[in-house]
């Protein structure tokens, strides 16, 4: 990036109009943070050291990068971060975890790829942004990032009074809840940043305590290792044992912490037509979805962001929901149709989905985490 020199430009009304680009974007709300983030490098080393990420080992690739926008794209002078609602009308949650035949995916993944649209988005509210400097005869340099490089962005979102971050570790506003996708611009203009706004978690820790494999082993501090999200979508190999009769049927992501936050119960949905239901996913049951042929998979979930995990990982996290849903001679049926599957990853799960299944003798049962859910 080459910086502008912004000589007769008048920034704070420069970052009024992004403001005003991004809504017709389709955008919620646009804020712009700096480039100063001294203050989360502390928690990042630490939380790296405590190996909470898990098996995501590019994170200590990138070490503090994360922290240091200039770093990571030299000549950063500000952050423009965006926000987008996802959550899907007409979708229940609640009554979906409470059905163990049916498999939950977290309400995020149920449309469109958020990555396409989110980047798509950004890229023309960049461009507006680098033809307003033209016209004033200067030069803008950009990058675009959604959820795609060593960006701290919910951090980056709350310096830009986007909302505060909330104790399970999600940024959280009074209107939105945390439904909401997060992007980011960094730019070598130099544009006012915006204020960050009060935390208004107090004394709840209903994220906590909810938590089916207890990920959120405190206020603010986040065990990836436990975390359903990372154990269905991140973690390649096997499920650890102990935590596959608490995940319930969640076959990929879980949204708990969400559910259960007060911020939640009048957020926003999301009229875009991007994050429309697609396949039936928000009630597809766990038998449909593990009959899939892998050629199945590829089609109906072209442009979805479940695709990338791959069928192998798709049956692996189906098994360990078939093997907690109710017993029945269609789920028994469906797991022993896998039991050969060429994949080592696959059997190992079926075998313990069996096994589960056989331990309870075919009886109807709900985890406990799908009843818990219900209460939301």
């Amino acid at each position: 990036m080459n910086a502008n020199d912004g000589s007769g430009t008048d920034w704070g009304m420069l970052a009024r109009s992004i403001k005003q680009w991004g809504r017709e974007a389709g955008f919620d709300a646009i804020g712009i943070a700096g480039v100063e983030m001294e203050g989360a490098e502390a928690g990042l080393l630490a939380w790296l050291r405590e190996g909470f990420h898990g098996d995501m080992d590019y994170m200590v690739r990138h070490g503090l990068r994360r922290a240091r926008p200039a770093e990571l794209v030299p000549g950063t002078l500000s952050v423009v971060c965006a926000r987008l609602s996802y959550w899907p009308t007409a979708t229940a949650a609640a009554s979906v975890l409470q059905d163990g035949e049916r498999a939950y995916i977290s309400r995020y993944a149920l449309g469109r790829d958020y990555h396409k649209v989110l980047r798509k988005r950004l890229a023309a509210l960049a461009g507006r942004m680098r033809e307003a400097i033209g016209a004033l005869g200067g030069h803008m340099g950009y990058r675009v990032f959604t959820d795609s490089a060593p960006v701290m962005e919910v951090e980056l979102a709350r310096q830009a009074g986007l909302g505060w971050r909330g104790k399970h570790t999600l940024l959280l506003d009074r209107r939105a809840g945390s439904w909401f996708f997060l992007g980011e611009i960094y730019t070598d203009l130099p544009l006012p940043a915006d204020e960050p706004v009060d935390a208004h978690c107090g004394r709840c820790r209903r994220c906590l305590d909810v938590c089916p494999t207890g990920a959120i082993v405190a206020p603010y501090r986040l065990d990836a290792r436990r975390c359903i999200s990372y154990l269905t979508i991140e973690l390649k190999g096997s499920i650890p044992e102990a935590l596959r009769a608490a995940i319930g049927n969640r076959v990929y992501g879980c949204d708990d912490c969400q559910l259960h936050c007060p911020w939640n119960e009048h957020a926003q949905t999301s009229g875009d037509i991007a994050f429309a239901v697609r396949n039936g996913l928000d009630a597809a049951t766990l038998v449909t979805l593990f009959g899939w042929s892998e050629a199945e998979f590829e089609q109906r979930l072209a442009g979805s962001a479940i695709r990338r995990i791959g069928h192998e990982r798709w049956l692996r996290n189906l098994a360990v929901g078939l093997g907690n849903a109710p017993g029945s001679a269609e789920v028994l049926g469906a797991l022993r149709a896998r039991a050969d599957h060429p994949s080592a990853l696959v059997r190992e799960h079926v075998a313990w989905a069996l096994a589960a299944q056989a331990r309870r003798g075919g009886t109807r049962h709900h985890s406990h985490s799908a009843h818990d859910a219900a209460d939301t």
